[in-house]
């Protein structure tokens, strides 16, 4: 039963990271890669949050933690994207995909954390 939490959990999370991703972008006339940068911040608060919210159900935790936020979030397409700034020429863009990537994930996991400690004590 486990494993068809965390596969529901991906069939909703991967289309939902690619609609994200190209919604966001398409918004942006820049060559940084916003719409990866949201989702992957957006699946660290998620995380965060049932990291810290101890009264959450294993289930949910499957559900939502290795299924979806595992289909969400993608380092695969981050570090692919930071690369190809790189050979383009945009080492800046890179640097600051690379940082704020870090910064904004540990930022938005902590947050969650006491958002979830919050919510479910």
């Amino acid at each position: 039963m486990n494993w068809l939490l965390v596969v529901l959990g991906g069939a909703i999370g991967a289309p939902l990271r690619y609609l994200t991703d190209r919604a966001v972008q398409s918004r942006h006339d820049s060559v940084f890669p916003w719409g990866t940068f949201v989702v992957n911040v957006t699946g660290c608060l998620i995380l965060g949050t049932l990291t810290g919210a101890v009264g959450v159900a294993p289930d949910l935790r499957l559900f939502l933690g290795t299924g979806l936020c595992g289909a969400l979030t993608t380092y695969s397409t981050f570090s692919y994207e930071t690369l190809r700034l790189t050979e383009t020429g945009a080492g800046l863009y890179a640097a600051a995909n690379a940082v704020a990537s870090v910064v904004a994930g540990l930022g938005a996991a902590s947050a969650g954390v006491a958002l979830g400690q919050w919510v479910w004590p």
